[in-house]
Formats: structure tokens, sequence, C-alpha cells
């Protein structure tokens, strides 16, 4: 399902939309189908992408995990409904990265479909196969070998969870397979065709890209030889997914500011990082997973006045990267590292 057509309509507040973090005009372009959270049938968009018309940084925040467009039906097949959304969600890391886009002139693109549904950051057929009814392939439309299934998925974190650590089955019973399909139709191939096209236009314009995949994380427990819990991750997959000036001014920016910071471990970024970045191309892309507990309550569930600085320091961190970013394009560092 393609993207609608550009609005310059401010996006509502509710569930499944996002307010405008810019001033004025802007680009705005909804993706992808979710049914809605009343049950009636009717479709929402998977996701939103706002930016302003003139971008004044090269660079593109994803918000994968943060949706809470819950249809009826999934709800229902949920055994412990309230305490599946808790875990599953990246919750209200949205409102995190609407903060920064609108301090730092960022594309913003933000996933409505939960996570519960269909995880964003896992391959198309990373399934565990166990939990799907009646897993033959489809006939309808032909899809590539089922080769990517890996331990993650079979232990019940794959392309859409079975499981969670702790508690056990997440669903009452089995998906079908035909709903299965749909998910993948509806909410991940819209996703990431999007999002491998909104990069490139950046990378057209700048001759480099910068994807900052935000997460959120629970809190972490403090390893042997730190002096300090990481309150952020970022991800690189070891250096693969960007050029190393980009890294180094990320860690740099968040020990300059007091920030204990972690690099790859134990987050270095998954299938989004592995899909979308190609820094020879000049595709650089970070996974930044932020502890829930630096912008939530003791719950960890709804936002207190700490997001606020947060976001401000996360911005002055984008802005950084989005000048080197730009830095790399106009010096020809694609062309250079591709001789």
């Amino acid at each position: 399902m393609s993207p609608s057509k550009h609005s310059r309509r401010r996006g509502a507040t509710k569930a499944g939309h996002i307010a405008s973090p810019f001033k004025g005009e802007l680009r705005s372009v909804k993706g992808g189908a979710v049914a809605g959270e009343g049950g009636d049938g009717n479709m929402g968009p998977a996701f939103t992408h706002v930016a302003p018309p003139s971008m004044p940084l090269p660079v593109l925040i994803a918000v994968p995990h943060a949706g809470r467009v819950y249809p009826a039906e999934t709800l229902a097949q949920m055994r412990d409904a309230e305490l599946s959304q808790l875990r599953l969600e990246d919750r209200h890391v949205d409102q995190l990265g609407v903060a920064i886009a609108k301090a730092t002139g960022t594309g913003l693109m933000v996933a409505h479909a939960p996570r519960a549904m269909l995880d964003l950051n896992r391959a198309h057929d990373d399934v565990d196969w166990e939990m799907i009814a009646r897993p033959g392939r489809r006939t309808s439309k032909p899809e590539p070998s089922l080769t990517c299934t890996n331990a993650r998925a079979r232990s019940g974190l794959g392309l859409v969870p079975r499981r969670l650590p702790g508690f056990g089955e997440i669903w009452r019973e089995k998906l079908c397979r035909e709903e299965l399909d749909r998910r993948i139709d509806r909410i991940h191939r819209p996703y990431h065709t999007y999002l491998a096209r909104e990069l490139e236009r950046i990378r057209n314009s700048w001759g480099a890209a910068l994807l900052i995949d935000l997460h959120s994380m629970p809190p972490l427990r403090r390893q042997r030889g730190q002096d300090h819990t990481p309150r952020i991750v970022l991800g690189d997959r070891f250096g693969a997914s960007c050029h190393g000036s980009l890294i180094a001014r990320a860690m740099g920016f968040l020990g300059d500011h007091g920030c204990p910071v972690a690099h790859n471990r134990p987050y270095s970024g998954g299938y989004v990082l592995d899909r979308h970045a190609s820094p020879m191309r000049g595709l650089h892309a970070i996974q930044v997973e932020v502890c829930r507990s630096a912008y939530l309550d003791d719950r960890l569930a709804e936002p207190t006045e700490a997001l606020e600085p947060l976001a401000s320091m996360l911005a002055g961190m984008v802005r950084e990267l989005g000048a080197e970013t730009a830095h790399l394009g106009a010096s020809g560092h694609m062309a250079q590292a591709a001789e």
C-alpha cells in the first residue's frame, strides 16, 4: 500500500498520529495500514513521516517500536494486554523523537503499528513458525526462501513476538498465515520501502545521509569494570553501519555532557541498520537506545519532566552528527571510499 499524497495539515495528537514538530509548512506522508483501535474496520496509517520542505541537516530520525494503535482483535488475543504493551513498546520514545526533531529540523518517521503486531527491526521471514497456524507458503505472491529464521526468532522474539522473558506466551492462540502476510504487506514492506527511498533522497541532496534509529531500553545492570550504568547505548553494527567519525563524535558528545554511554553492548543494532546502512554509498545509520528510566516514571509507563532536558541534550548530539554527515557528503568521502 503506497503512501498518501503530501499534506499541509498538522497531525493529531491521539494515538496513531504525531503532532507536527515543525512550525509553518511541512511535508507530511502517511503510509501502510493498520486497523484502528475501535475495531470498526477503519484503517489508519502504519507510519507517518514529517519533515520541513528544506532540511537544515541530512538526518532522518526513525522510531519503529513506539506504536500504540492496537486493533481490538489484537488486544483480545493477548493473555495480559497491559503487561505485553508495557514490556514490548519503546514506551513514548516517539515523544522524545518529536522533541529532537522540533529542536533540530530533521525528518521524523514514526511507526504507529505496535511491535506486538510486527517488529520492524526484524526481516520479513524472521518468523517463529511454531506460532503460525498453517505455515505453508502463500500462493498469491511469491516470497523469497525462508532462510533468515534465527535463534532469536525461535526463542520468541521474531517478526511477531511470541513470548516475554519471565512471563511466557503472549498470545492465546496461534496466528493464521493469512494475517501474518497481511501485516507484512501493510506494515513491514511499506515502512522499509519508504524509509529506503527517503534516505536516498536525502543522500542525493547532501552527498550523505544519516539515519538515527531511535529506541528505548529497560534499565541495564552495571557490568564489571563500569563506573556507571549506561544511560544510552549507541549501535553501529561494530563499525559496519556508519563512518567512524560519526560514532566517535556521538560518544565524545555524550561523554562531555556527563551521560554514561556504551558502544554496541548490549545493543549493536539490528535489521534496520543491516538493510538501510551502506556507508560506501553515503548511507549511514546509528541505533540509539535510551534508558527508559531517563525519561519515564518509576513504572516505566509515562513520561516525566526529565524528557525535555534529555531531548535537548540529544538534539545537540544530532546537530553535531548532522554537521559531520554533511561534511562527509561535501568532501566526497563516498566517492573516495569507493576507489
